[in-house]
């Protein structure tokens, strides 16, 4: 009897294949202008923070070993969890998938006889799709984090896992809470300040009177059954403490041995994700305390997917994720194709390997994510816990080529070009009949001396990148007459190349530093342009 995978559902699907999106998202410049100030303005805090640290390194390398050895004993760390959770007062509910989370919630918060409740800003609670089930049910989800409260107001989706809207500038905002907030100040400016202090009075009444709220968790601890959520605005603080109910999503991978474990990540998280030495808000709750706190606690831990992933030998390592969001502030193809492009809620480097997985990598259009890549590695140098994404996306495209291949049974066309390149690469006659034919190609170059579009399968690579001209004459032939026509050069003719650097340092360094007062002038240009 063939094994069943149970995959997961929710917000974890492509709409369309990625390169069509990010083809429109690319004409967007307002977006791309937001995204490239943004971005690089975090992942300089998060080089300037990292690199004070003498032991950054050894501190990456106990996040992947702690994660790791999560990962290899999860069915023993969840159950020890549960027994500790549970003997403190709190209740425990396992999820399959994003639809019994979603039910399981909407059944406590019936039990409480509302119809409002308030959220702290979860990752897990968007992957299920909980608002949108809340509200086809006649609850009404308030997003307390301030990013959060602006994408929920604007009807929009998240495009960044720390700043869901990193897509919007602040006269975007100011407009948005103009719509939508009632009794707001027809005067407000965009100024932030201003902004924050219009959330800040809508958001209060419903602190003070809501009392239901659902959060998500960073970190649950094995040994003690506690939960602890990391933040910048203390809305997470206001949620935790005055509501008389706390309904709390957390996957099942997001869980630590011990306190001891606890410490390490508590420098990584921060200085990755914000770029801060230290987050301003640490919250951890365990279990129930009389007269204190929320008085009725619950955790739904959510499979939807993560067993699949977990089976996978080479795939698993993305359960390592923190959610950080460090390897999509390096990302080239995220800074200029945005968030929305890959469909899922889990956008950039690490949604290009998880939501595949989560998924399964035949779902509809989810198999176009693993290319959504350069293999450039800039994720993988800045992953607090050392996710190899360029060997998982590989692995990946490895799949999606063997799903396809079970599907079809008959070559297809990428079969055929590789095997035609096969069978030329493997002969020297072959290869110097195609070098001989190759500079009629510049036929098609134009003025730029730049192929741009290529018909049939090849089009593919022209869609997006241009070829450049093929040389006058190959390397080949240019050897042969090179080999056959000059004499031997003896040593004292040769190029000290040594010499030739020392005598072009002064111009190096001039060259550098104009390069630099080049950089710092853009940045500037753009910071005052996306201020």
């Amino acid at each position: 009897m063939p094994k069943v995978v149970h995959y997961g559902e929710g917000n974890i699907f492509e709409n369309e294949p990625f390169p069509e999106y990010a083809k429109r998202e690319l004409k967007n410049d307002q977006l791309r202008n937001n995204l490239r100030f943004v971005t690089h303005a975090i992942r300089n805090k998060r080089a300037r923070v990292t690199s004070e640290l003498p032991d950054w390194q050894e501190l990456r390398n106990t996040g992947e070993m702690v994660k790791n050895y999560v990962l290899f004993n999860l069915p023993q760390m969840l159950e020890q969890f549960e027994r500790n959770f549970t003997a403190r007062g709190g209740h425990v509910h396992w999820a399959r998938d994003a639809h019994e989370a979603n039910q399981i919630a909407l059944d406590l918060i019936r039990e409480q006889g509302v119809d409002e409740i308030i959220k702290i800003k979860s990752m897990a609670t968007a992957e299920t799709g909980l608002n949108e089930f809340l509200e086809e049910n006649g609850i009404n989800a308030i997003e307390t984090d301030l990013a959060e409260e602006i994408v929920q107001l604007g009807e929009d989706r998240p495009s960044h896992i720390l700043v869901p809207a990193i897509h919007r500038n602040r006269r975007e905002i100011r407009d948005i809470f103009l719509k939508k907030i009632e009794g707001i100040n027809p005067d407000i400016t965009d100024e932030p300040a201003e902004l924050a202090e219009a959330s800040r009075n809508r958001l209060r009444e419903k602190f003070l009177s809501t009392k239901v709220a659902v959060s998500g968790v960073n970190f649950g601890i094995a040994e003690t059954g506690t939960m602890t959520i990391v933040e910048s605005e203390g809305n997470g603080r206001m949620c935790l403490t005055l509501p008389d109910t706390l309904i709390s999503f957390m996957g099942i991978e997001k869980l630590l041995p011990t306190f001891q474990d606890y410490e390490a990540f508590l420098q990584l998280l921060p200085r990755s994700s914000t770029g801060e030495r230290m987050n301003p808000y640490t919250s951890m709750w365990t279990g129930v305390t009389p007269g204190d706190g929320p008085q009725n606690l619950h955790v739904i831990l959510i499979d939807n997917g993560r067993t699949a992933v977990l089976a996978d030998e080479l795939g698993r390592q993305a359960l390592r994720c923190i959610r950080c969001s460090a390897c999509m502030n390096v990302c080239p193809v995220y800074e200029r194709a945005g968030g929305h492009a890959y469909g899922s809620i889990y956008p950039g480097p690490i949604g290009a390997i998880l939501s595949p997985q989560l998924s399964g990598i035949e779902a509809a259009h989810n198999n176009s994510l693993p290319y959504a890549s350069s293999l450039c590695g800039a994720c993988y140098e800045v992953c607090p816990v050392k996710i190899n994404f360029p060997e998982v996306l590989v692995h990946l495209r490895g799949k999606d080529v063997e799903a396809k291949h079970a599907k079809k049974h008959a070559p297809t066309q990428m079969d055929a070009m590789m095997y035609g390149a096969k069978k030329l690469f493997s002969s020297g006659k072959m290869m110097a009949v195609a070098e001989r034919g190759l500079p009629m190609s510049r036929l098609i170059s134009g003025k730029k001396h730049k192929i741009t579009k290529v018909p049939g399968i090849v089009g593919g690579w022209t869609d997006y990148r241009d070829i450049p001209e093929p040389p006058k004459e190959s390397f080949r032939n240019w050897w042969k007459k090179e080999k056959s026509g000059a004499p031997a050069r003896d040593s004292a003719e040769r190029v000290d190349i040594a010499a030739l650097i020392e005598a072009n340092k002064g111009k190096v360094a001039e060259a550098a530093a104009n390069a630099q007062a080049a950089a710092e002038a853009q940045a500037a240009r753009e910071g005052k342009e996306n201020a």
